[in-house]
């Protein structure tokens, strides 16, 4: 019998990006998706010689990853946004007591680490979608197994019988397992953005999120307010602690959280949203200038900002997403 030559390396990384994607959605941490597709990369190469052709190059990897991914999450707790794990806090320090374990919150990925270059737009603002914050959050929810079957059917559009080709299973036992997950996601899952919100590009989401850096830098919470959705939500991971509301935002911005006043932020790209490396005044190294503080990612729907997710980790995160460790004076 002929073999099929094994995969060259540079075959492999045409894959990494969607690769990318589907652990991210799997396991809800940008750190743990590279690490799951490196992981898969290096197996593939080790057992190149092993891969007879019968499969599709992609499908072998797709199984590669997704029993990694599997073996990853086995013992787990799942992660979550923190609105899930508690209610929504006062504008005080206080409510700084509290702070979310290791390991138990989403974070965030580059969307240069998810998305391929020349995508088709309608493909593109489903993909962006796919990656929420939210949605990913939803994701956890389903057992392991479930979250695949839903990923790969209804994000990727996989059939049944290739879903259950990858998963060692029959097609009766995905199409329950499929039913029984958007049963789950039905319950949890945030309703999708719709209009002129799903497309990143769109001018004037562009137009209110220069509005919004404009209003952050100066510090003006006036401004910033008439920007922000009523009811909008801000989160600080790893602290536990959320709000909710246009007026209690403002009200930490001038209070507890005023030493963010004289920041910078420089934009960049996180699940398929615009976010920022927000950069506070260098008042520690005596270097001056701004120093990494947080990652916003930051939700946008109906004209006005809904979600500002920031994440405080920013000595892991500024690296990942190419953000300077220094902003001069």
């Amino acid at each position: 019998m002929t073999t099929s030559p094994a995969p060259a390396t540079q075959e492999l990384e045409v894959h990494r990006r969607e690769l990318t994607a589907f652990c991210y959605r799997m396991l809800g941490s940008g750190f743990d998706a590279e690490d799951a597709v490196q992981e898969t990369m290096v197996r593939a190469w080790r057992a190149g010689a092993k891969f007879d052709g019968r499969s599709s190059l992609r499908s072998w990897l797709y199984r590669i990853a997704t029993n990694i991914c599997l073996d990853m999450l086995r013992g787990r707790k799942r992660r979550a946004v923190p609105m899930e794990l508690g209610p929504s806090r006062a504008p005080v320090v206080a409510s700084l007591a509290d702070r979310l374990p290791e390991g138990s919150w989403v974070s965030p990925i580059p969307d240069e680490r998810l998305f391929p270059v020349g995508a088709d737009p309608a493909e593109l603002a489903e993909a962006r979608e796919s990656v929420r914050l939210a949605f990913v959050a939803a994701l956890q929810h389903l057992p392991p197994r479930q979250r695949a079957v839903l990923i790969l059917c209804e994000v990727l559009r996989w059939s049944a019988a290739e879903t259950a080709e990858l998963l060692d299973t029959s097609v009766a036992a995905v199409n329950s397992s499929l039913q029984r997950a958007r049963a789950t996601l039905a319950e949890v899952s945030p309703p999708a953005a719709t209009g002129p919100d799903r497309t990143q590009l769109d001018a004037d989401r562009r137009d209110l999120l220069t509005r919004y850096v404009d209003a952050f830098e100066r510090y003006d919470m006036t401004a910033l307010v008439k920007l922000l959705h009523e009811d909008a939500i801000q989160s600080m991971p790893p602290f536990a602690m959320w709000l909710q509301g246009a007026t209690d935002i403002a009200a930490w911005m001038v209070g507890p959280g005023a030493g963010c006043r004289g920041s910078r932020l420089l934009p960049t790209a996180a699940n398929g949203c615009l976010a920022f490396g927000q950069y506070r005044v260098d008042e520690a190294s005596g270097a001056g200038g701004h120093a990494p503080w947080a990652l916003q990612v930051i939700e946008v729907s109906d004209g006005r900002v809904s979600q500002i997710h920031s994440f405080l980790e920013a000595a892991a995160l500024f690296p990942a997403f190419g953000l300077p460790d220094h902003l001069p004076a």
